[in-house]
Order: C-alpha cells, then structure tokens, then sequence
C-alpha cells in the first residue's frame, strides 16, 4: 500500500472535517476483476473510517459480494456497488452510478453513493442524481484503461471546479495526487496504489 497516498488521504479528510464535508470517505479502492481478482486482503488493509470500496464486476457473484460488505461494515469503510442496485440494495451499500445516470427502475430512496464521470456534463449529472463523490477519470495514463488519453492536470481542475469538486481516478497513487489541485479533489480512487 502505497504511504504517501494514505498520508495524502489523512490530509484531505483533516481538511474536509475543518469544512463540514467529513462525512464521506476521501480514499476509494475499485475492484477489478483483471487486475485485482481477490480484493478481500486489499480491503483488510485500508484505514478504518478513511477508506471505502467501489465494487465492480459483483453482478453474479453474490457470496462475494456479502463477504465484501460484511468486510467493509467490520472496518468501517465506504461500500459502493457498481452496476447492480438490487445488489446493492440487498447489502445495505451505495450504488456507484455510471457517467451520472441512474440505472432505469432505481429507487429514489436507494443512495447513489459515487459515480463515475468523465466530463462537467457526468459530474454535473451526478451531482443532480445526489451522489456524495464522483470520480473524474482518467486524471493520469493508467492501466486499467490502456491507450485512454489522460485529461491531465488541467483540463481535470478545470472540469472538477465547473462540476463543484471531484475525486481523482485514473493513474492515481501518492506521487501523482500530490499534483492535482487541492480545492477540487476531494478523494481519490485507485487499484494498485492500494495493493
């Protein structure tokens, strides 16, 4: 696990407690099922309260998903489901929205924790749809998205500041968010990092 980004994570909560925003956690581990197919020793690792899991490829997986929520509940740690809300519904976690969108015949009482965003349109679109964090990627060249181009520092401020903050995802680990401008990023996301 990567130090440098877990002190990075301390500071962005600090900082967020002193502004009212506490609440959600600022250090997000994705699963992925190529690069990350046993995500439960990562999980054990991630700081009580500072951490949480956005889980993904859990659609036909349900005994994997049970033992990551009740993982997550032990430690205290964020639990968002991707691309399942009933799943998602039947573990007591968030949904972790595509682009901003709710999935067709979603309740409005489920939360939708995080989403994905690529754009000020998707973080804009999430905020409406009253996520907590959404995630503009990719900030960096990462490998979970070979041969995507990075919208890099500049174009990822500028659009985390139109669509009022983001979380960077993509390439992150505790060099690269060291870069991206602190007003704007309220967390991170990552995989390897968080090995």
């Amino acid at each position: 696990m990567d130090e440098k980004l877990l002190t990075w994570a301390r500071a962005v909560k600090v900082r967020q407690g002193r502004v009212g925003r506490a609440a959600c956690p600022v250090l997000w581990l994705f699963t992925d099922a190529r690069r990350l197919a046993e995500p439960l020793a990562a999980i054990r690792r991630l700081p009580r309260g500072l951490g949480g899991v956005v889980l993904r490829d859990a659609a036909g997986r349900p005994d994997r998903a049970a033992q990551v929520a009740r993982l997550c509940r032990a430690r205290r740690l964020g639990l968002s489901v991707g691309g399942d809300w009933r799943l998602a519904a039947s573990l007591g976690a968030g949904v972790h929205l595509r682009d901003g969108r709710r999935p067709a015949g979603m309740p409005r009482w489920l939360p939708a924790l995080t989403s994905s965003a690529h754009d000020v349109a998707g973080l804009l679109r999430a905020r409406r749809a009253g996520v907590a964090l959404a995630f503009l990627s990719p900030a960096f060249t990462t490998a979970s998205h070979p041969g995507a181009t990075p919208l890099g520092l500049l174009r990822w401020a500028r659009a985390a500041r139109a669509g009022g903050g983001a979380a960077a995802l993509g390439g992150v680990d505790g060099t690269t968010v060291r870069r991206v401008p602190a007003a704007p990023c309220r967390g991170a996301g990552a995989i390897s990092a968080l090995l």
